[in-house]
């Protein structure tokens, strides 16, 4: 570390923390957990990830991408203790994965099935939030609108409507050639507006903070206190065979995230030598293991703050360890103020995440590229909106082979016709597989013709085929048609 660097560093780490503190309560809050569980896994991403982390520019903390994920295991596993340790064994298998250096592996995965992968986050994340917006409790599911006995708060509703409002507003050229305002963060404002309709509210509107629920975050005034309200894992949990399901799918996904974030950073800030993903994968692994053990969320690297992170001037790693000691910092001594937070105010910030996630932007460009693309990532989606994460990579992974096998099937051959000459193109190499459609070829060849194969990118063909070409070219004769660089001997 280089102290030179301070002058940039400090707002920037200023900046970076202000950017995660909504985060971090909203993610615990969408995860049906206390907000302090969000600050705890923000200042375990903030110091000891960041200390470990090969990277100076990237932020981890608990992600929304993993929001759907944690909830669906808690509820598989039946406690929060039980998912404790499947975060454990999830962070060693991240870090053993790291000693095997299966980071490489990343670029295996197609795009198609990594977008397809976010936008059904970003739907999920949408289906849960909306309920808590509409004046729920933060455990409320999207079927609890349609029954007869949910309570919809106009209080919310307006407070998560102005809040979208301003993430919004954010975006705007009108708002971001305000130079004072871009060092302000959108979703920091839409949660102090919030904050100021409970507190002020009621002097407008008699109602306002009475029907918004808020977070709630514990009092420390000793150690014992802060120890106390630490979840411990249920180390009897190893006897449940969905422990070890739940902990492959948080290092998979978590590691994914992690890496994908670490290519995005590579475009928005170069670092020389680039870091390796191998080491980054091995320190997020220790920080799940450590957040297992502490009472934690799974912490990977996220985009959104390390993109902040880079774009308020950052040169070192102070500024990630610096957000990381003002998360701790607010979660000791401040949380009478965090208190005021209402939970409609971070739902608007979760649905303004999940919409950036799921954008029909990203649906339009992926039907534009075709059904590749399209197939996949739409079976991506479906996968894991019905049958889970896991499950739903498997199926997007398994589409977009078959989708890959067919196209490379179809431009294997290829038949152009010159008069009464015929150039059959081998464009790759043929197995078996290509029989059918060789053979259909061959039968469009008439008689009396001039038959040129162009075999140069083909340097194997499966016996099948061989036994093909021998059938035609025995018959060829025959038929007056004549053979030029035929591939396989003519009897």
């Amino acid at each position: 570390m280089n102290l030179s660097t301070l002058k940039q560093d400090i707002p920037a780490g200023l900046v970076v923390f202000l950017v995660a503190l909504p985060l971090c309560l909203g993610i615990a809050q969408a995860s049906g957990l206390p907000p302090f569980v969000g600050l705890l896994t923000g200042v375990i991403g903030g110091l000891l990830v960041t200390s470990l982390s090969p990277s100076r520019f990237a932020v981890s903390g608990p992600a929304a991408g993993l929001v759907t994920i944690v909830v669906g295991a808690i509820e598989t596993l039946g406690s929060f203790s039980a998912f404790l340790f499947a975060l454990i064994l999830a962070g060693v298998l991240q870090f053993l994965l790291g000693v095997m250096r299966a980071g490489r592996f990343i670029t295996l995965v197609p795009g198609s099935v990594i977008k397809g992968m976010l936008a059904a986050i970003g739907i999920l994340l949408i289906m849960q939030q909306i309920p808590v917006a509409l004046g729920a409790a933060s455990d409320a599911s999207l079927s609890s609108l349609f029954s007869g006995d949910f309570a919809f708060s106009a209080s919310a509703i307006v407070v998560s409507g102005i809040g979208l409002l301003i993430l919004w507003a954010w975006t705007t050229p009108l708002v971001k050639n305000i130079k004072g305002l871009n060092w302000v963060p959108g979703p920091l404002i839409a949660v102090l507006f919030g904050g100021l309709a409970v507190v002020f509210g009621d002097r407008i509107w008699a109602e306002m903070s009475a029907n918004l629920p808020r977070i709630v975050l514990p009092t420390f005034d000793s150690p014992g206190a802060l120890i106390a309200e630490l979840e411990r894992p249920d180390w009897q949990a190893w006897q449940n065979p969905a422990v070890y399901v739940v902990a492959v799918t948080l290092a998979l996904v978590a590691s994914l995230e992690t890496l994908l974030s670490a290519e995005a950073l590579k475009k928005l800030r170069p670092q020389n030598p680039p870091p390796s993903p191998n080491k980054e994968m091995r320190a997020q692994g220790v920080g799940n293991l450590v957040a297992g053990l502490l009472g934690g969320l799974p912490v990977t690297a996220v985009i959104v703050r390390s993109s902040v992170n880079v774009s308020v001037g950052a040169q070192s790693k102070i500024s990630i360890l610096l957000h990381g000691v003002l998360l701790l910092i607010c979660g000791l001594w401040f949380s009478d103020l965090l208190n005021v937070i209402p939970l409609a105010s971070l739902a608007a910030v979760l649905l303004y995440t999940g919409y950036k996630l799921a954008t029909p932007r990203l649906f339009v460009e992926q039907f534009r590229m075709g059904a590749q693309q399209y197939v996949p990532f739409l079976a991506t989606i479906g996968g894991i909106l019905v049958f889970g994460m896991l499950a739903g990579i498997g199926i997007g992974l398994a589409t977009q082979i078959l989708c890959s096998i067919y196209k490379s099937h179809r431009n294997a051959l290829q038949l152009t016709r010159y008069d009464d000459h015929y150039v059959l193109r081998f464009q790759q190499n043929l197995t078996f597989m290509h029989n059918p459609q060789l053979q259909g070829l061959l039968a469009e060849i008439p008689e009396n013709s001039v038959v040129i194969v162009d075999h140069d990118n083909a340097e194997y063909l499966d016996p099948d085929v061989k036994a093909v070409l021998e059938d035609f070219g025995d018959n060829a004769r025959q038929r007056g048609i004549r053979l030029s660089q035929w591939p396989v001997a003519v009897k």
